[in-house]
């Protein structure tokens, strides 16, 4: 999907051709002008991931690339610096309060896709993760992301004279004050806030206002202030032209109490002002076990053998014996918010009844200690590798009969997509994108109450359609039809991007003018 030709002549102002008037030059334009969308990410999986917005990040800009001029903004941690040793500097990030002078160099992935790498070793260049290291936030984590926003709104407002972003796409709180910068320095680039976790929103003392530039006057209600400290997620949905979240389910339960993490009254606001969307992710199209290189054995759907041969490695890679019984799995941060408690609670009975258990991902230390406990009472039943390796969470999908994916809340997830993908049937609390992407009985089971109670009810139901070959080849076959590419996706930020830009037409009309 393409902006009408009536918006999009608007959003470039390139020599015009010889030859007619300057209408018909600019008429020949509209078919092949491409609108210049900046995507600002904390995370890009071609670089480094911590979970799904990674995966987003280095999917969905690629998935617009047909109709739009797209480019990352990109921190230069480590990770980045030491694949591109040699990164060609494109601009100069003058300093701003405490926030240092920095480089902006611009490097292309092997498919072609331009990112922008903010450059400055003392911020950025750290052992850990890009937020912190072993399970603590980075002190000046406001100056590393205040920098990042500020460097998104200045390319926007010309930084690289060789290309000016039209729209900012910001993601989560680390680019959530860019729209913030843009209004406090009078400019109104449309931009859209797309919010992958509420739960995180960048909250820091009064104190950080002078240190990244944001004024004194914007500290209220009606801006950057939350519960007397600063937020950037809050300035973000104050000031961004839109805001947008990774489920439909997921945008409406953010407007009540109980999901809204405290800014549900705001966002109210913005769903009324029909300025909050949900739009669902997709995942990768190499998550296919036909062609999954991972994979001990790729197999197509009904090759219920080749999906054996995956559930065989996985028992062997985790101490499990030979079993005629369900395998069972989890591939998730060892979180509160997973809902992992409850998983806990109900691996005795899973055990019990002649199930499996094989468990990776890492976390909250208690429920990495409670896992390894588990498995050290229930060896050859229950195997945990605390960790994440790419290659074991492949073979899970594809090895086992059901995911567990408890969460107490699910902004979209993609476990559950990918279980759906290779066969196993994702046991899920019905909400976020778990409720908008598993069909209960079809592809799946969700269930209500989020409780032992409600869980071990649907555990109850997987091992009853085990028993019935007939049943569990069905839902696998459903589960495996699904289809949950990034086309979709794209084309609701089309749908969306063209009615953000159509509101800022005036401001539009005056740059082609310029």
């Amino acid at each position: 999907m393409t902006f009408p030709a009536s918006t999009r002549s608007a959003w470039h102002s390139p020599a015009v051709s010889s030859g007619g008037s300057p209408r018909e030059a600019v008429e020949r334009l509209r078919g092949s002008l491409k609108p210049r969308i900046l995507y600002a990410t904390p995370e890009m999986a071609d670089f480094v991931k911590t979970g799904g917005l990674g995966e987003v990040a280095a999917s969905l800009p690629r998935a617009l690339r047909q109709h739009y001029d797209v480019r990352i903004l990109i921190p230069g941690y480590r990770q980045v610096v030491e694949r591109h040793p040699e990164i060609p500097v494109v601009a100069h990030l003058p300093g701003n309060a405490e926030m240092p002078p920095c480089d902006l160099g611009l490097i292309e992935t092997g498919d072609g896709l331009p990112v922008y790498v903010i450059l400055n070793s003392g911020l950025y260049e750290r052992d850990g993760s890009p937020y912190g290291d072993q399970g603590v936030d980075f002190p000046d984590n406001d100056l590393r992301f205040g920098r990042l926003s500020l460097a998104a709104a200045e390319l926007a407002q010309g930084l690289d004279a060789e290309w000016r972003a039209d729209l900012l796409h910001l993601n989560d709180w680390q680019t959530a004050l860019a729209p913030a910068y843009l209004a406090w320095r009078g400019l109104r680039t449309p931009s859209v806030l797309t919010i992958h976790n509420l739960a995180y929103q960048g909250l820091f003392p009064w104190e950080t206002l002078g240190r990244i530039g944001v004024p004194e006057s914007a500290f209220h209600i009606d801006g950057v202030e939350f519960y007397g400290k600063l937020s950037f997620l809050k300035a973000g949905l104050y000031y961004a032209s839109h805001v947008t979240t990774v489920s439909e389910t997921y945008a409406h339960e953010i407007t009540t109490p109980e999901f809204g993490c405290g800014l549900d009254g705001l966002l109210r606001t913005r769903a009324h002002q029909g300025r909050l969307a949900g739009i669902l992710n997709g995942i990768d199209e190499s998550w296919d076990p036909r062609t999954d290189l991972h994979l001990a054995t790729r197999f197509e759907p009904d090759d219920w053998k080749g999906k054996r041969a995956n559930a065989d490695a996985v028992r062997t890679r985790f101490g499990l014996g030979v079993s005629r019984g369900p395998l069972f799995a989890i591939v998730s941060r060892l979180v509160h918010q997973k809902g992992v408690d409850l998983t806990l609670a109900a691996a005795e009975s899973i055990v019990a009844e002649g199930g499996q258990l094989v468990v990776t991902g890492q976390g909250e230390p208690r429920f990495e200690a409670a896992f390894l406990d588990l498995a050290r009472r229930h060896p050859g039943s229950v195997g945990v590798r605390v960790g994440f390796e790419e290659t074991d969470a492949h073979r899970m999908f594809a090895g086992s009969d059901f995911l567990l994916m408890p969460s107490r809340f699910e902004p979209c997830g993609l476990a559950q997509m990918y279980a759906q993908r290779y066969g196993s049937l994702p046991i899920v609390h019905r909400t976020g994108g778990l409720a908008d992407t598993v069909e209960d009985g079809v592809t799946g089971f969700l269930f209500g109450e989020s409780s032992l109670k409600g869980l071990s009810g649907a555990i109850r139901r997987a091992f009853d359609v085990f028993a019935s070959k007939r049943r569990l080849g069905a839902m696998r076959r459903n589960a495996m039809s699904r289809e949950f590419g990034w086309d979709q996706a794209a084309d609701g930020y089309s749908s969306l991007y063209t009615r953000v830009v159509g509101n800022g037409g005036e401001l539009m009309r005056a740059r082609a003018v310029a």
